[in-house]
């Protein structure tokens, strides 16, 4: 994905804030030999493309000053309660830069799956995104997760995920970490009606 930015002049807190009043979002760009860089960017645009899942997991093309950078999204800021970017983070990457980020998990054939299709089980998505180590230019814009071989109460975790050359899972020392299991349905218990109990001393009582 591409996106224009500006290099920004005014920095602070009350020139942040008017820059936000007049459509564009505060931000910076740093990393690699050249020095950070203030920047600003159209804010409906960049709204747009951050609901977007691979402007959070790919490369991007940044053009800045005539000049086009690759990049990746570091961090965003959002306002409390209004669908503002506060401020949002850029850095440079090239072919050499090594990279720890989080990309998206795409779960796939559930459907197909004995689990699901058999024994009517559900998929709990123990984890929807997963750390990785990478080259930049090896960076994968999701994982993906096949769940067509799950079985009934069966777990799948981190090692049997299929990844791209040159990936690898960043676990932290947690070990094997589960990213989803198999569920099997809650059967539903009906209760036997309760008829209430007749007294037969109450019978004829208040009777004439």
């Amino acid at each position: 994905m591409q996106f224009v930015a500006f290099e920004r002049n005014k920095q602070g807190t009350g020139a942040s804030r008017r820059l936000r009043n007049t459509g564009r979002a505060p931000g910076i760009v740093f990393g690699g030999a050249s020095a950070p860089v203030n920047i600003e960017i159209d804010h409906n645009a960049l709204w747009h493309a951050l609901k977007k899942e691979t402007f959070h997991a790919s490369l991007l093309d940044m053009e800045l000053a005539d000049k086009t950078e690759k990049v990746i999204l570091r961090d965003v800021q959002y306002h409390p309660f209004k669908q503002q970017v506060l401020h949002v983070d850029f850095q440079r990457v090239d072919a050499k830069t090594r990279l720890h980020k989080k990309v998206p998990l795409h779960f796939v054939g559930a459907e197909q799956s004995p689990a699901v299709k058999e024994d009517k089980c559900v998929v709990n998505h123990v984890m929807t995104e997963i750390e990785i180590e990478c080259l930049a230019t090896q960076l994968p814009e999701h994982i993906t997760v096949d769940l067509s071989q799950a079985t009934k109460g069966s777990s799948i975790h981190v090692s049997h995920i299929q990844l791209p050359a040159g990936v690898k899972v960043v676990t932290h020392g947690r070990g094997d970490l589960t990213i989803a299991s198999m569920v099997a349905p809650v059967e539903e218990i009906v209760a036997a009606p309760v008829v209430a109990a007749v007294d037969p001393k109450a019978k004829g009582k208040g009777k004439k």
